[in-house]
């Protein structure tokens, strides 16, 4: 991948141009300005000075030069969406594999959910802050132009991305201690820090970013299950070492790398010898895995160790689609066949030590006697020993089944 230099990234009137689009796009998306301090980092700190020469667009990843298609590549900087910096962790551009798989490993976030994360972790003037995923080093650049460089740390996994975005905040005149390090980690020398933030997603957040946030502090980062990838999670660090806060929708982000199950069906669940029992249900599994985001939060939230993958004409007799569900650590598992006619009684196969189709039937039946809450309802405590324990409105609602634990944080790939 080659990483353009300063000289390649002068803002002219194209590039201005590009940049009054995008802030009024912000101004609708977020539903008014942005606020004058941000206003100035985003004029000061372009947001293509941040992108390489080459990215990946649309949904099947083509790539995209600058000098090849400075048009395209320009929309593509100041479009109000997110865009593939890095696909196969940086190895390749897929053309060398033998599937000619593409799959995006790093991205510039659609602006909007940046300036609104901003908004949300309310930064003030002396704040410490600690950002987890440098990524692009734009998020960084922002931050620093707004607090000063020397009061922003952030962590970057990849050794090449960070060195890029080194470079990148240099050639703005912004220097923030940029650390090449697993971010679940984060960085105990800095600390305590007044603000943590990632670029990441993660299903269990880190003892250590509790541990390095002074008590009043905030920790504000991307949330997901196995069973969703959806969700943004706000805590404040409590005296005690606690931290607990609310939930709010639609912000999807790469998972953190160390919290990740690459687990396929019938690589590492399903045996050829394993008699799963039969038996029938009446609910649509479209219901519980299909295109209602609140219902599959709460389930992900309720039951974080179950994942799912939809089977589209299966070679199965009479089947036309089949949900599997399995536990991440493979022990059981459970279809649900649809043939394609009958809209009740469909079919339903479970093995293993836990029956995963009837407790994902009844965390749905569960949610829709709660009043069908969206994400904004739910909560998440997480204690001084590491126990993460989602609520239901209050955090006297806690959840019945989902208690999550830490365990210790395994470290980055």
């Amino acid at each position: 991948m080659t990483d353009a230099g300063p000289g390649a990234f002068r803002t002219g009137a194209a590039e201005r141009a590009a940049m009054r689009g995008l802030l009024d796009a912000l101004r609708g998306a977020l539903a008014g300005p942005l606020a004058p301090e941000w206003e100035r980092a985003f004029w000061a700190v372009p947001r293509h000075r941040f992108l390489p020469e080459r990215v990946w667009v649309d949904d099947d990843l083509t790539a995209c030069t600058r000098g090849a298609a400075p048009d395209h590549w320009l929309r593509a900087a100041y479009a109000n969406g997110p865009v593939v910096t890095q696909i196969n962790d940086g190895t390749d551009d897929g053309r060398d594999r033998r599937d000619g798989e593409r799959r995006a490993s790093s991205s510039a976030s659609a602006p909007s959910i940046v300036f609104r994360m901003l908004r949300l972790l309310a930064v003030e003037d002396g704040h410490r802050v600690l950002e987890i995923g440098t990524g692009t080093g734009w998020n960084a650049g922002l931050l620093a132009h707004r607090l000063g460089s020397e009061r922003v740390t952030t962590v970057e996994l990849d050794p090449r991305l960070s060195a890029q975005a080194a470079r990148r905040l240099r050639s703005a005149g912004l220097e923030p201690r940029i650390v090449t390090g697993d971010g679940a980690a984060g960085y105990a020398p800095g600390a305590p820090y007044d603000r943590v933030v990632a670029t990441c997603s993660v299903r269990r957040v880190p003892r250590a970013w509790l541990e390095q946030t002074r008590p009043g502090g905030v920790i504000l980062t991307p949330w997901e299950s196995p069973w969703l990838r959806f969700g943004l999670l706000r805590l404040t660090v409590g005296d005690d070492g606690s931290a607990s806060g609310r939930f709010s929708p639609h912000s999807a982000f790469m998972l953190i790398r160390n919290q990740g199950t690459d687990l396929r069906i019938y690589r590492d669940v399903v045996e050829d010898d394993q008699l799963p029992e039969r038996s029938a249900t009446e609910l649509c599994p479209w219901a519980v895995a299909g295109d209602d985001p609140a219902a599959r939060f709460a389930i992900g939230l309720r039951l974080p160790d179950i994942w799912r993958a939809w089977h589209d004409n299966p070679d199965a007799h009479g089947v036309a689609s089949r949900l599997w569900l399995a536990t991440t650590d493979t022990t059981s598992w459970a279809a649900v066949d649809w043939d394609g006619r009958t809209d009740h009684r469909l079919t339903v196969w479970q093995y293993g030590p836990r029956r995963l189709w009837d407790e994902v039937e009844a965390a749905y039946r569960w949610w829709l006697r709660a009043g069908s809450p969206g994400p904004e309802r739910f909560g998440l405590t997480v204690t001084p020993d590491g126990r993460q324990i989602p609520w239901l409105h209050t955090p006297a609602g806690i959840l019945g089944t989902g208690v999550l634990t830490t365990g210790a944080d395994e470290p980055g790939r």
